[in-house]
């Protein structure tokens, strides 16, 4: 008897990755709970292990390609007896009934989305996005032979709908490059070609569904951290005895519950179905960390219930984590807000896009000694810009103003913090 183990769901809005490496091969036995399949995906690698015992006869992952939640990893005979003859020549059979590769052009969208057990398969992320727009999966054609309807097919048919051209696709002529592209050139000289990695993959996916289906509006404002910076200098070398090197980041990440409790939209979740706002009651915040293969959001949780150097240290261990592509899924998983820090590179501003289902987005850039006009005169302080992405169907400019001026006061008193040493 033969079973076959599908991918299964890899955590929140993740509903595919790219196979790094497959672990096991045609006559091996497997045992339960085995890691058998390497996945990258959502900015990490993680292994899938098989829930089932038994010998593989085929094996349907390959290294380097596109695999989707619900499709076939492998067929196991259960037990130990060898395969039948005609079982061992899984080529033969697969060639009969051949499987659409993930590398293939999409049909155009004309099935309308399949159900399995009276519900659409499709991910939390894009359910999400049917609601919003007010409209029904079942109704929504895909390109998917699964029937898995995407996020791609729900815009493109609520564009439709109103009439209007739907956003392009990855195959539409509109994100086409000019031809020519495999021998190296464009019709204007040479290029060279750079496949993106499951990394950039899945940010282009997330960023695009971020910014098209959530009304931003960035507030910019300057913090005081002349004191604040001298408070950390001090302390910084006793922190460096424990291992530990203190950062304004963490200060920031430690200052924000008190923040969000004053204003709980900012630590929230939009529902357009049910026209309701969540408020979180925890506080998980997410910091970017720029790795050579792309950007990651680890998530630091409970972060009210940790001090200034416990945050401090965990920043660290999992910034490394994210630059050794060590981080599990789970690491990047239950977000409420997000800090961007640009500061390390330069620049006094930009706009960040907001991650989504969260409604802000925190971004920092590069402290600036200014001169400020103080007890009548100009003094030198030290200033930190700080720009925040916020979603406006739950967040209004003079809140958004409010909650930045909270957060720029607090940060400079920073005696209203407890360091924790």
């Amino acid at each position: 008897m033969t079973t076959q183990f599908t991918l299964p769901e890899l955590g929140e809005n993740i509903t595919s990755g790219t196979v790094a490496k497959v672990l096991v091969a045609v006559g091996d036995q497997v045992e339960a709970g085995q890691n058998v399949l390497e996945i990258e995906t959502d900015k990490a690698v993680a292994e899938i292990p098989c829930p089932t015992a038994g010998k593989v006869v085929e094996v349907r992952a390959a290294e380097g390609k596109k695999i989707n939640v619900g499709d076939v990893v492998l067929v196991l005979e259960e037990g130990d007896t060898a395969p039948s003859e005609e079982e061992s020549k899984p080529a033969a059979k697969k060639q009969a009934t051949p499987k659409p590769a993930a590398t293939e052009a999409a049909a155009p969208p004309t099935q309308t989305a399949k159900t399995t057990g009276g519900k659409v398969r499709a991910a939390p992320s894009v359910r999400q996005l049917a609601r919003e727009h007010d409209v029904s999966l079942e109704e929504i054609p895909h390109n998917d032979p699964s029937g898995k309807v995407s996020a791609e097919d729900v815009l493109a048919y609520v564009a439709s709908r109103k009439n209007a051209p739907p956003l392009p696709s990855e195959n539409s002529a509109a994100s086409q490059p000019a031809a020519n592209l495999e021998n190296g050139t464009d019709k204007w000289g040479d290029v060279v070609l750079e496949p993106m990695n499951a990394i950039r993959r899945k940010a282009a996916e997330h960023l695009t569904q971020c910014w098209t289906t959530i009304p931003h509006v960035t507030h910019f404002d300057k913090a005081d951290i002349t004191e604040l910076e001298q408070f950390r200098k001090r302390y910084g070398q006793q922190a460096e005895k424990v291992g530990v090197r203190l950062t304004i980041t963490a200060f920031l990440v430690k200052l924000l519950p008190e923040v969000f409790k004053q204003f709980p939209r900012m630590n929230a979740t939009v529902d357009m179905k049910q026209q309701q706002f969540i408020l979180k009651q925890y506080f998980h915040i997410g910091v970017a960390v720029d790795t050579p293969n792309g950007l990651v959001v680890p998530v630091i949780r409970d972060v009210d219930t940790k001090t200034v150097l416990d945050i401090a240290r965990e920043m660290a261990q999992l910034a490394a984590k994210a630059r050794d592509r060590k981080l599990a899924l789970e690491d990047m998983q239950g977000g409420g807000f997000t800090v961007s820090n640009l500061g390390g590179m330069g620049g006094y501003a930009f706009t960040p896009i907001i991650n989504a289902p969260e409604t802000a987005i925190l971004g920092v850039s590069r402290t600036t000694m200014e001169p400020v006009y103080k007890d009548n005169t100009f003094v030198p302080r030290l200033m930190l810009p700080l720009s925040m992405s916020y979603d406006h169907r739950c967040i209004d400019g003079a809140d958004a103003a409010r909650f930045m001026r909270y957060l720029c006061e607090s940060l400079e008193h920073p005696w209203r913090l407890t360091l924790g040493i």
